[in-house]
């Protein structure tokens, strides 16, 4: 069964106002800090080295919106993870920690 939580980005996040002016999106690199941090936070993990397998952005994440991280073990190790909007999926990822990430 996969862990959850819900993150949301506030409709006046910092990076609305330049990543796209009149089109504004929360940049990808935001989305996967803000999912792997809240991943370490619920699993106890040391903040550490960490690789990043594989990720892949399915639909912009808006600011006001209200995105689910849901996370499980990966078949081949590590922990694959997904992003939605409203039951739409907006990213998804695989990454290894601790000495695996070395």
């Amino acid at each position: 069964m996969p862990h959850r939580t819900d993150i949301h980005f506030p409709a006046d996040h910092p990076t609305a106002a330049g990543h796209f002016p009149g089109n504004p999106v929360i940049p990808g690199a935001v989305l996967l800090d803000t999912a792997l941090t809240a991943i370490a936070a619920v699993e106890g993990l040391a903040p550490g080295p960490c690789r990043l397998r594989a990720a892949k952005f399915l639909h912009p994440v808006r600011p006001g919106e209200r995105m689910r991280v849901e996370w499980q073990a990966a078949p081949t190790g590590g922990i694959a993870f997904t992003g939605s909007v409203a039951d739409r999926p907006v990213m998804t990822g695989t990454l290894t920690t601790g000495s695996a990430a070395s």
